[in-house]
């Protein structure tokens, strides 16, 4: 049976997705409870899995990682173990920073972040290219930046009417 959020779990989860530095009593005092059954109920959202980690959030052309481009990928076989051969390859490079398998014209599309034209092209031609079965590969390359998010948008549980 899977855990079910509550309205004191959304909050939290709310808070802790725009600053994971929150302090268990920063987060209790902002929902108007004490910091035990905050923390505890932080700890079994970790337990299961609804909290995968935390990180910090970088200005990717601070760290010299200033193109962002998305690589379409049609695979030549679609055997099971084909696809999960490519999606496990591929991930496994440092420039991948999301691979998705994807329905419609194309099996993949992977987020890949790079220096510059220079460094996609040697992660084209000796990286991804090398990798067995990769038929068409197409890539875009973003211009600027509309919206990035990282934060899921959180419903609260619908609260049954009690009955008359």
């Amino acid at each position: 049976m899977s855990y079910v959020l509550q309205d004191d779990d959304i909050k939290i989860l709310q808070l802790l997705q725009h600053d994971a530095r929150l302090t268990t009593k920063e987060i209790a005092d902002k929902i108007g409870k004490t910091p035990t059954p905050v923390y505890e109920r932080i700890r079994r959202m970790e337990k299961e899995g609804i909290i995968k980690g935390y990180v910090a959030l970088l200005d990717r052309a601070k760290v010299d990682r200033g193109l962002i481009g998305f690589t379409l990928i049609h695979l030549k076989e679609h055997s099971q173990t084909m696809l999960n051969n490519f999606k496990k390859e591929s991930s496994n490079f440092a420039e991948v920073m999301e691979c998705y398998h994807m329905t419609g014209e194309f099996d993949f599309i992977l987020k890949i972040a790079i220096r510059d034209m220079h460094e996609y092209n040697e992660f084209l031609v000796n990286k991804l290219a090398t990798l067995p079965n990769v038929g068409t590969v197409q890539s875009v390359f973003v211009l600027s930046e509309g919206k990035v998010e990282t934060a899921f948008p959180l419903r609260q549980p619908v609260k049954k009417k009690a009955k008359k």
